[in-house]
């Protein structure tokens, strides 16, 4: 026998007094498909709490992770890609940087701040993939480059976030001209004794990869985040033989000594900490 039987049958809910849960109230994890509270998710800095996936998250959401309070000056925060050489592929350069804007609420692919972690001074550099795939441009390498030199005038370590699928298409040669751009600073860097530390986050490839992601003084990653130069369909049709299992993972790379240490986002910031306090 049941629990709970109807007493009075025929009673029908109208369609519109159902109650629907509301969009965005709950995260399904891509890995591992468990459903969790996104209140959840967001504690544990957007993680599965089943499996650890790493959601992919932007630059906001790094700064509030990091910085003591959410609290943090932002460098150069209007400053917005140009056409140089007036590109044209199924739509304007310039309309797509304005469909972006108005769709990401961002000016370009990073941003650029300084604040505090557990109390101690840093400047952070943070790349959002939703901006053109979180792509290289002219914006890019000068906000990074700025956020260098704020480092080099106030003596403050610098960290920076990669996400991104390489070099911006739409600025060719300009594009291309970050990657010694970024370096030369970093080089600047290494001269004034500034810790400079790299955190690779899935995806890290193309350009950003073969410049200022893997010359920190410390490259880091977070857990099974995708890090390489060209993708691996790519390379498999080169070189015409099958890649080894977990190929350009960061626990591949790690293994093979180009990454110092793999962190888990929610150690991110003791971990950043801890690091920095040895550093002083």
């Amino acid at each position: 026998m049941s629990w709970f039987s109807r007493k009075e049958k025929g009673i029908v809910t109208p369609t519109a007094s159902k109650l629907d849960a509301p969009d965005g109230l709950w995260y399904q994890c891509p890995s591992c498909k468990k459903a969790i509270h996104t209140r959840e998710h967001r504690l544990f800095a957007y993680t599965c709490s089943g499996c650890n996936y790493h959601e992919k998250i932007g630059s906001q959401d790094y700064f509030e992770l990091l910085f003591d309070n959410s609290l943090y000056t932002e460098l150069d925060p209007m400053m917005g890609s140009g056409d140089p050489l007036e590109f044209t592929d199924t739509k304007k350069y310039t309309d797509r940087i304005k469909a972006t804007e108005y769709n990401t609420g961002l000016k370009d692919a990073v941003r650029t701040a300084y604040g505090e972690i557990n109390g101690l001074p840093i400047t952070i550099s943070a790349m959002d993939f939703n901006f053109i795939g979180g792509s290289m441009g002219s914006v890019v390498g000068e906000k990074i480059t700025r956020g260098m030199r704020h480092s080099l005038e106030t003596g403050k370590p610098f960290l920076m976030i990669s996400r991104s699928g390489g070099a911006r298409m739409m600025e060719a040669g300009f594009s291309l001209m970050q990657m010694a751009k970024t370096s030369s600073l970093i080089a600047l860097l290494a001269e004034a004794k500034i810790p400079y530390i790299s955190l690779m986050t899935n995806p890290t490839t193309g350009g950003v990869t073969a410049s200022f992601a893997m010359l920190g003084d410390f490259n880091i990653a977070e857990p099974g985040a995708l890090i390489g130069f060209a993708g691996p369909r790519v390379i498999k049709e080169t070189i015409g033989k099958d890649l080894p299992k977990g190929f350009q993972s960061a626990e591949f790379v790690e293994e093979h000594g180009f990454l110092d240490f793999i962190v888990d986002r929610k150690d991110l910031k003791d971990k950043l900490s801890s690091l920095l306090g040895m550093l002083k």
